[in-house]
């Protein structure tokens, strides 16, 4: 078949398979900044840094210069785990400076929902277990397993049977962690739960809940896919509740970009996956030297420019901005991580495609559909918070009244 005739737009919408029936369908031509440009030449802020990947912005020149510097020496040479990279090397360095001395193995994976399908397999492995608990409302990825322990059913329900031993509770209800016993694997958990509307539970619960794993000997899984490098304010959100995971799965922000997650635990329980059976995890592309370049650069950017210290006061700009209007029923905000709510799901989709309109890139999210999405590049500045909060505000004037 030759399509080469077609335009972009047209193979994308024709021949690219779509994930839904209404795609934004910008043409992005570069990106710099907290913006994209289309192919017009028109700018869109993007306030929700393609869903809390790109924290350092777009083209940050210390990340490019990584990325290219890399490039230039390999790009692939063997099967993860069979070679001593420097790239790997490297990130693992700067993964354990910033992390619990309990966590001090690294595995490099492509993704999210790969970093989660591989800490599932770890927590049964580990403890000899079947069973794995999850919370209502929670999302850890789209593959098989990943999907089996989030807890949005509409998006099951299609898929089934998924996989077999895995229960649900609710999240911040302390009364549910009794139904975490021996029997259970791994409880796998986003500390602030976002595709549920920026959820953010009570350092007090946190703390109950690994002590419950810690009781039973259950292993306490921590999804900072969303939540990692800085988007809270802190390196990791763990650390605002004082708890330590016994797993932790990292991607999305963690490269700049670039494909990249990754699962850190302890080397003692890593070793598990080496032997009976040998590979008992083993992926082709993860921990890829270029993405590991990217993210060991994105973890220095981050120390050096001292960025995590200011997410929370920006993040306190864009909530009394857009507190006061009448039509905001409540903001649900950690750093740099929003849920914006309004009174239907009508009001929501029509603000968010008037910004959309008007170049500014907010979003829906999966599980909460009367809130926004508002996840900024953590380098905004108060000049570009400002012009959002004005287009905001501006596109909730014209439908609400």
């Amino acid at each position: 078949m030759d399509i080469s005739n077609k335009s972009n737009k047209d193979i994308f919408f024709e021949h690219q398979a779509q994930t839904s029936p209404y795609p934004l369908g910008i043409e992005v031509d570069y990106a710099k900044g907290v913006y994209l440009y289309d192919k017009e030449g028109k700018s869109y802020m993007d306030l929700i840094s393609g869903i809390a990947v790109n924290n350092l912005g777009h083209g940050h020149p210390k990340l490019i210069k990584a990325i290219k510097e890399q490039v230039d020496k390999y790009l692939f040479v063997m099967v993860y785990g069979e070679m001593v990279q420097k790239p790997q090397i490297e990130l693992t360095k700067s993964l354990l400076s910033v992390l619990p001395d309990q966590l001090n193995s690294t595995y490099f994976v492509n993704s999210g929902t790969e970093a989660n399908e591989a800490a599932l397999k770890l927590a049964k492995r580990y403890t000899g277990r079947t069973e794995l608990l999850s919370f209502n409302r929670s999302y850890h990825g789209n593959t098989h397993g990943s999907l089996s322990v989030s807890g949005n059913e509409v998006k099951k329900n299609a898929f089934r049977p998924l996989l077999p031993d895995v229960r649900f509770i609710n999240f911040n209800v302390k009364e549910d962690l009794q139904y975490i016993t021996e029997k259970t694997a791994g409880v796998i958990v986003e500390p602030i739960q976002g595709d549920a509307g920026v959820r953010i539970p009570d350092i007090e619960y946190m703390q109950a809940l690994r002590d419950r794993c810690t009781e039973v000997g259950a292993q306490l899984i921590f999804d900072e896919i969303q939540t990692g490098f800085g988007r809270t304010g802190k390196f990791f959100a763990f650390e605002h509740f004082g708890v330590v995971p016994d797993i932790l799965t990292i991607a999305k922000g963690m490269a700049g970009g670039m494909a990249m997650g990754c699962f850190v635990s302890s080397a003692e329980k890593m070793k598990v996956l080496s032997h009976d059976p040998i590979l008992g995890h083993i992926t082709t592309f993860g921990g890829h030297p270029v993405c590991c370049a990217a993210s060991n650069a994105v973890i220095n950017i981050l120390k050096e420019e001292k960025i995590i210290e200011d997410v929370d006061r920006k993040g306190q700009i864009i909530e009394d901005r857009l507190k006061s209007h009448p039509a905001v029923k409540e903001i649900r905000r950690k750093g740099l991580m929003f849920a914006i709510d309004m009174e239907s799901f009508e009001l929501v989709n029509n603000v968010v495609t008037t910004c959309i309109e008007k170049g500014v890139i907010t979003y829906w999210f999966l599980s909460t559909p009367y809130a926004f999405r508002i996840a900024p590049p953590l380098t905004i500045t108060d000049e570009e918070i400002h012009k959002a909060c004005d287009t905001i505000l501006e596109a909730i004037d014209v439908h609400y009244s």
